[in-house]
């Protein structure tokens, strides 16, 4: 908890530091230090929900024939897997 603490305290400062100079503004440095973190997360949780669909997609096998099951077509009398 210590690690994520400094870490989003570094984050703040450095999101206000840019901002106040690049603005010259604190008001508006501050906004942004607050603000973005929030819509970063927001962003971060449908890039996740973004993610695990595509490795669900790219985990399926692509070829039909990956999937059957042997001993089903033995039992069903399949002449070329009774051998």
């Amino acid at each position: 908890m210590l690690k994520t603490t400094t870490f989003t305290m570094m984050h703040f400062t450095i999101a206000f530091s840019v901002t106040w100079a690049l603005t010259g503004d604190w008001r508006i440095g501050g906004a942004v230090a607050l603000i973005e973190p929030l819509v970063n997360s927001v962003g971060y949780f449908f890039h996740e929900k973004v993610w695990q669909r595509l490795e669900t997609q790219n985990s399926k096998p692509t070829h039909k024939w990956a999937h059957f099951d042997r001993a089903a077509l033995v039992k069903t009398g399949h002449r070329h897997l009774n051998a």
